[in-house]
């Protein structure tokens, strides 16, 4: 358990702009920051974060909380293990006890593969920089192509012993769980069909020498570890040395997917880059490990990798959030060239800005760093990369005369076109194909609307194939569940009322709005706020919110009164429980804000006709409710004259109470 004390040190420190920058690229607008939601398929900047508060809220789907809040919905966290996180982020420590080996198997199998994975890359890393044969085959590999230790510590590089069954012995030793081993990939165990045994010829036999029937997937190798956008390592990459390779068909190991990893949701590189890409406002995307470190070696660190996958959806939507300029800068072989073209169209359709830089022949990423300075690679790239357009027109119209061919070449520049979503964006590019291309723009944006036709009409097929069968209609309900008065009746008030209640309550709860000398109520005595004005005058009629959250809003606000110290938004925007914290920030956080010349004062007096005409509203919407259900009744006991009678009096009796509100309110239902 981690204690108020230090769950409040964490709340102070967590700066909700640091935070969220994490994961997403802010933009200064006035007093609050803005950005593309990571919660939903944001196109504009809905995403708000206000510093002042220490809130998030996106205007669009409406999720919202602080800091603790945002990280265990970014990162699907529990309440300790987002705390934790943000704990390590600001140096605060957290004393706990040590798990036990009992407690540490019944933690959530996700976790347990953090945990293994965290181990694991620590033990890469520390046979690498200790180990004898680490540092004389690893590290020297590691040196001769010049890789730095600082680079070294920040990519966390490693190298897995040579027995294919040292590691998952020290695990097992260590009390580590066999089942999250192997569900993580870092192992596998022996059997004498399995596919994956043999990555080298001597796997059995080297196994055959232990007691323990796991063996490493990675022995031997130099390791490159996969780290999520908020820093948990998900996966490792393992790479045989030069010596090695000679004949052999995976050069790389990976990590199979798992409930942690799935190889073409993530991206190689993108913690260490966040900061830069959202900085430089661009993202260089290569294709290996190395390409990466070299790059980040040479000065230049907004890169990525998406290390021999074809490029996904989910890893564009990654990017997305932290930039929408995308260079590619690939081999300038055929092999770089599809490459660069097989990622275009994804892109563009995903709102990226794309651009293509092939690198002199025999010349990769990781090759070309390290013989050039960052200013000179930035200045190559400057003067060498190519809007998509140009360079998918160049390359395939480049010597074609063939009319029929050169045809088929144009359709395709023009498919590519024709996924934009901007209008103004697909016009312009049209504009400029027209140009280049020697034809004329109306034959380009004829072609450009059937392929969009096209598009429109497969993905419409596609959904119709996925959509799930109609569910079974439900059984009609119980007739009796309709007849009034079988059970207690409970109105229910229209929650947009009870929701600007409980706002004020969360905005305002500690403001005094009745003094000791105008509380003339004996059983209070006292002056009141804002909250314990709300729930004395509720508790007068015995009423309560249809929403049970609101009321243990209420109640926590009433008995936190007595706290000299109380602030209702900062006690509520910083609540343990996360469904009050999150409603806290959505209740706080505007997204328009008035100038100061605008904005009125607020007084004592003009808040308490404020809580007065919300309270109002709230009986009228009780009362309206409740006339709705006698008459409702009404309609159905005609036939029994003393209830007829006595249910007519009930509703000329709210009728005069309706009418007495409605007057205090200023409203007319005569």
């Amino acid at each position: 358990m981690i204690d108020r004390q230090t769950i409040d040190k964490i709340m102070d420190a967590a700066n909700i702009v640091e935070v969220v920058s994490d994961f997403v690229s802010l933009q200064k607008r006035g007093t609050s920051y803005k950005g593309l939601c990571p919660f939903h398929d944001d196109t504009t900047p809905s995403f708000s974060v206000s510093p002042s508060r220490g809130v998030y809220k996106c205007f669009a789907c409406g999720k919202a909380g602080n800091a603790v809040g945002f990280i265990m919905e970014h990162e699907q966290m529990t309440y300790p293990e987002a705390l934790r996180y943000l704990a390590k982020k600001y140096h605060i420590e957290i004393a706990e006890r040590e798990l036990t080996p009992e407690e540490r198997e019944a933690q959530n199998d996700r976790e347990s593969m953090f945990i293994v994975n965290e181990w694991a890359a620590r033990y890469f890393h520390d046979i690498l920089l200790n180990d004898t044969d680490g540092k004389a085959i690893g590290l020297q590999y590691l040196r001769s192509r010049g890789i730095r230790d600082d680079i070294i510590e920040r990519f966390q590089l490693g190298f897995a012993p040579k027995q294919r069954f040292s590691m998952g012995k020290k695990a097992m030793k260590e009390g580590y769980n066999k089942r999250f081993l192997i569900q993580t990939g870092l192992c596998f165990e022996r059997t004498t069909n399995n596919a994956d045994s043999s990555p080298d010829s001597d796997a059995e036999d080297d196994a055959k020498k232990s007691d323990n029937n796991l063996i490493d997937r990675f022995a031997g190798r130099v390791i490159f570890p996969w780290l999520s956008i908020s820093g948990k390592f998900i996966a490792f990459g393992g790479r045989l040395l030069d010596a090695r390779t000679k004949g052999v068909a995976q050069k790389y190991v990976n990590s199979p997917d798992s409930d942690i990893y799935h190889k073409d949701h993530e991206l190689y590189g993108i913690y260490q880059a966040k900061k830069s890409i959202s900085k430089e406002d661009r993202v260089y995307m290569v294709e290996g490990y190395t390409d990466v470190i070299a790059m980040h070696q040479c000065g230049i660190e907004n890169v990525v990798a998406n290390s021999g996958t074809a490029l996904s959806v989910y890893q564009i939507k990654l990017l997305r959030r932290f930039t929408q300029n995308v260079t590619l800068l690939y081999d300038g072989d055929e092999a770089g060239i599809h490459a660069a073209l097989r990622g275009t169209d994804m892109m563009l359709e995903e709102g990226m800005n794309v651009k293509v830089l092939l690198l002199p022949k025999d010349e990769d990423p990781d090759s070309f760093a390290r013989k050039n300075t960052a200013e000179q690679f930035r200045q190559y790239i400057k003067e060498h990369e190519q809007d998509f357009l140009v360079f998918k027109t160049e390359y395939l119209l480049k010597g074609v005369t063939d009319p029929i061919q050169r045809s088929q070449a144009i359709i395709d520049i023009i498919g590519s076109i024709a996924v934009i979503k901007d209008q103004i964006v697909r016009a312009t590019y049209v504009q400029e194909c027209a140009r280049r291309i020697g034809i004329h723009e109306s034959a380009l944006i004829a072609e450009m609307n059937k392929i969009i036709e096209r598009n429109i009409d497969n993905r419409n097929k596609l959904q119709q194939r996925t959509q799930q069968p109609a569910q079974t209609p439900t059984a009609p309900p119980n007739p009796q569940a309709l007849k009034p008065h079988t059970q207690p009746f409970r109105p229910k008030v229209e929650d947009e009322v009870e929701r600007c209640i409980i706002q004020q309550v969360i905005r305002k709860g500690e403001l005094i709005v009745v003094t000791a000398e105008e509380n003339a109520d004996a059983d209070t005595q006292g002056a009141l706020n804002v909250a314990q004005y709300i729930y004395q005058s509720l508790s007068i009629d015995e009423l309560s919110f249809s929403n049970p959250l609101y009321n243990t809003i209420l109640k926590e606000a009433v008995e936190q009164s007595n706290n000299p110290d109380f602030k209702a938004e900062n006690y509520f925007t910083r609540h343990p429980d996360i469904n009050i914290s999150s409603l806290a920030a959505q209740l706080v956080t505007e997204e328009y804000t008035l100038s100061e010349r605008l904005k009125m004062e607020l007084t004592e007096q003009s808040l308490l006709v404020m809580v007065d005409h919300l309270l109002l509203d709230f009986r009228l919407r009780y009362v309206n409710n409740k006339m709705k259900q006698l008459q409702l009744h009404l309609s159905q006991c005609m036939d029994d004259e003393e209830e007829t009678d006595k249910t007519l009096q009930s509703i000329l009796q709210l009728q005069t109470l309706r009418n007495a509100i409605a007057k205090r309110l200023g409203r007319n239902f005569m």
